[in-house]
């Protein structure tokens, strides 16, 4: 008879260093939140290609795995994390003013629309938004987590600067959709990250095909293959194609993650 015990840890991802600026000024090391082990930030070049779909599923895939994870909703005009995670409730802070990020499927999350309701639309200015991110970040009680998820708004912009400059990300998820367009601004997207040296962990292409429900048959609506090229351009992994299903519309929309 032979008794096998396995046990699993997630290592953590080193922390920041010092970066020399241009003009000799030397900028302070980033530091990860408390407790926190990975951050991976979720990124698209473009909006409207399922980001955070894949963002949520991701979070919520980890967490079957056994680990304890976070999801970071940082899209602060275009918030959606709290719907796909079925939550209609407000955050609230404790005693020292830190918010304490609500739970659901098993993911602690925190987004700009679980402080705010839903007829109020978000009309600031780019630093604005940035100093929202960084309180997110060291204003969040996260307590002990494997992974944080960053779901990043789409583009290049303030947040996106801020995020890569205020902690040391583990690595960054691309997300495409299989049309030209949509890759050539995902490699932009891509390319942000390589200055700032921060890993390219792959490229996931969303809506890559549709099957027929009467026939099986696959058909590729929006073209094909084009995550797999720029994975191949680039020399970074193809992490796999998601097909358009309307489960995943409505598994969203009602605050289940497939």
């Amino acid at each position: 008879q032979v008794n096998v015990n396995l046990t699993w840890q997630v290592s953590a991802s080193p922390e920041g260093v010092q970066r020399t600026l241009p003009g000799g000024q030397v900028a302070p090391a980033p530091q990860k939140p408390a407790g926190v082990k990975n951050l991976i930030a979720v990124a698209s070049g473009k909006g409207g290609v399922g980001k955070s779909t894949v963002a949520a599923n991701l979070a919520v895939a980890l967490h079957q795995t056994g680990a304890s994870v976070g999801i970071l909703d940082a899209d602060v005009y275009g918030p959606s994390q709290g719907t796909m995670f079925g939550l209609d409730q407000r955050a609230e802070a404790d005693e020292n003013q830190r918010l304490i990020p609500l739970e659901a499927h098993g993911v602690r999350v925190m987004s700009m629309g679980l402080l705010t309701t839903k007829e109020t639309p978000v009309i600031w200015r780019g630093p604005m938004a940035s100093r929202l991110i960084q309180q997110f970040l060291s204003g969040v009680l996260w307590g002990e987590l494997d992974y944080l998820i960053i779901d990043l708004p789409p583009g290049t912009g303030d947040v996106q600067l801020t995020l890569t400059q205020s902690v040391p990300l583990t690595g960054a998820v691309i997300v495409t959709t299989p049309q030209d367009v949509a890759v050539t601004i995902a490699e932009k997207g891509l390319r942000m990250f390589q200055p700032v040296q921060v890993p390219v962990l792959g490229v996931i292409e969303n809506m890559s095909y549709f099957i027929c429900s009467h026939c099986d048959e696959k058909t590729h609506i929006f073209s094909k293959g084009g995550g797999e090229r720029i994975s191949q351009e680039l020399g970074i992994p193809f992490l796999g194609g998601i097909p358009i299903d309307p489960e995943v519309v409505r598994s969203g929309d009602e605050g289940e993650p497939i």
